[in-house]
């Protein structure tokens, strides 16, 4: 689903040269949902924007969904993003005269897909994450966590193997953010979805099967929440997983 082999990212800022992500090493081989957690400016969101194939590597290779996306060209790459892979930003991006079933249908209005799929598509998703009865509301009018649920619903549309999302919750008050890292979990479960959740947050952590601790450009270890859940280990809350973190981080 997602490989990353000896990736590297820099960039020239204040006449330094920064190495933002330094030779990661990664594998998500099954849907489930997963976690990459680390203080802000640990690289972690430049990873992410690798992966979707916002930006490319100065060196290695990145495989997303079966696509080597380090070798797209930009036109490439928005169709990949377009039709094979979906994102969720913090901000819900939904644009402010469209209603909401519009939103979710616009990526397929612009691949040129017929209405009639779009329509039954849009429902059944809005249907399913529990905002049918919204659809025909403006963003406006929507709450935030009712925001974010139509950029989760625009993201699937198309039915992608692999969901990426960057501080979805980071616009959002903390019952909404509880309720939203319920969903991506329960999306990537239902739907046999492999989604990528960056976070800075212990409490989105401890939502996700594996979780991996993001230090100045590496990965410094993972926890395998969903492991030591089954085998009855206490602490794998928010506050175990943010003791459990700091350890990896001292160990860097």
């Amino acid at each position: 689903m997602i490989r990353c082999t000896g990736v590297r990212k820099a960039y020239e800022t204040g006449g330094r040269r920064v190495e933002a992500v330094r030779g990661v090493d990664l594998s998500i081989e099954t849907p489930g949902f997963f976690g990459i957690m680390g203080r802000s400016g640990s690289g972690k969101s430049t990873l992410l924007h690798l992966l979707a194939g916002l930006d490319t590597p100065d060196e290695g290779t990145v495989e997303v969904a079966g696509e080597r996306i380090d070798r797209l060209d930009d036109k490439s790459a928005t169709l990949f993003r377009r039709e094979k892979l979906g994102i969720v930003f913090q901000q819900f991006n939904l644009i402010p005269t469209m209603t909401a079933r519009e939103n979710v249908e616009l990526p397929g209005m612009l691949a040129g897909k017929e209405q009639n799929w779009l329509s039954s598509r849009s429902s059944e998703l809005l249907d399913r994450l529990g905002i049918g009865e919204r659809a025909e509301h403006r963003p406006e009018a929507l709450s935030g966590g009712e925001q974010q649920r139509v950029a989760i619903a625009r993201a699937l549309l198309f039915s992608p193997q692999v969901v990426l999302a960057d501080e979805p919750t980071g616009a959002l008050d903390s019952g909404s953010a509880e309720k939203l890292w319920s969903l991506l979990g329960e999306v990537a479960r239902e739907q046999e979805v492999t989604v990528l959740m960056v976070t800075h947050e212990p409490a989105a952590a401890a939502h996700c099967e594996t979780v991996f601790i993001f230090r100045d450009g590496t990965i410094a270890g993972e926890i395998d929440v969903r492991s030591a859940s089954e085998q009855g280990e206490e602490g794998l809350d928010a506050a175990g997983i943010a003791a459990r973190s700091e350890q990896l981080l001292g160990k860097a």
